[in-house]
């Protein structure tokens, strides 16, 4: 007689959170600081915004009330999504198999078979939410308003900037555009950072490496293309921030602190379900149900630089 496989039908709760939270805070642009995470949205959240007008006024012995305060607001409402996935277990056995005997090929991976393919899942979840964060719109589906979807709206008030397709030739200059279109008043804040996608960041490398005539043959420190060891990078004083999300020819400069991401009540979305169906119609396949709500939005669009 066969031995009988089960999956414990249910993970909820503490146990499940590590894994949902990795595939809805895990993506770079969240993990590294890129925007600001709002989490317990239950519905909407209303981020009110405050500008004041000339505040500064000539001495006198009277109180004589003077400029102004305006108040407005941005909604971030996050949407509702779901994964609901059906996997043969005949597929996976012989690497279940082999996570069991140990091989050292899977030493990182769980060793359960339903630890497994949550982690799989999540992992897609997290890659999928990095590119929605800046290229989502919201009219498809298992997508809500990226951050160039809203930066591209009518009333937005971003600073726009027309961009082109960049190359090692042009990035200096294209970048350079940016850091020109930023406000006075912004620049220099110290979480203001330029976003940048991972095709300019590696031209940008490139050029520094020593393939431009401004930089010389021997690029930075004249060590050529051996002079960058993935660390920080910078533009004329502005920290760049690689946005593995953002559109290849796109670029952003902003304050990381005028990036909104929001997502629901922990108590909502913490639940992930790994449902063996052999029980309930005699098959070998296993469902793993999700739940979680996210979106974007953007504080104040005149502090915003949209390259594209």
């Amino acid at each position: 007689m066969a031995t009988t496989v089960n999956i414990t039908s249910t993970y909820a709760g503490e146990f499940s959170q590590k894994y949902i939270s990795a595939a809805l805070l895990s993506s770079s642009t969240i993990a590294d600081g890129g925007v600001e995470v709002m989490p317990n949205v239950k519905f909407k959240e209303v981020i009110q915004r405050v500008e004041t007008g000339s505040l500064i006024a000539d001495g006198s012995c009277d109180f004589d009330a003077s400029s102004s305060v305006t108040l407005s607001e941005v909604i971030l409402q996050p949407e509702e999504f779901q994964v609901n996935l059906q996997l043969c277990k005949s597929d996976f056995i012989n690497t279940w198999d082999a996570i069991q005997m140990g091989y050292s090929a899977f030493d990182q991976l769980p060793t359960s078979f339903a630890d497994y393919l949550i982690a799989h899942v999540a992992a897609k979840v997290a890659a999928q939410n990095e590119i929605n964060i800046w290229q989502g719109t919201t009219g498809t589906a298992g997508e809500y308003d990226g951050l160039e979807a809203l930066a591209a709206a009518g009333g937005s008030g971003v600073v726009a900037v027309t961009g082109t397709t960049l190359t090692s030739t042009n990035i200096l200059a294209e970048m350079q555009k940016v850091v020109d279109a930023i406000p006075n008043a912004l620049y220099g804040k110290e979480d203001l950072k330029l976003y940048i996608s991972p095709k300019a960041a590696k031209l940008y490398v490139q050029v520094l490496g020593g393939f431009a005539a401004t930089i010389g043959a021997n690029g930075v420190d004249n060590k050529g293309t051996m002079w960058y060891n993935n660390g920080s990078l910078s533009y004329n004083g502005v920290p760049i921030f690689v946005a593995r999300g953002l559109t290849a020819d796109h670029m952003f400069a902003a304050e990381s602190s005028n990036f909104f991401f929001g997502t629901g009540l922990m108590n909502d979305w913490n639940e992930v379900r790994v449902i063996d169906m052999a029980d309930i119609d005699g098959s070998k396949n296993v469902r793993i149900v999700m739940r979680f709500t996210a979106g974007c939005a953007i504080g104040v669009g005149a502090d915003v630089v949209y390259y594209s």
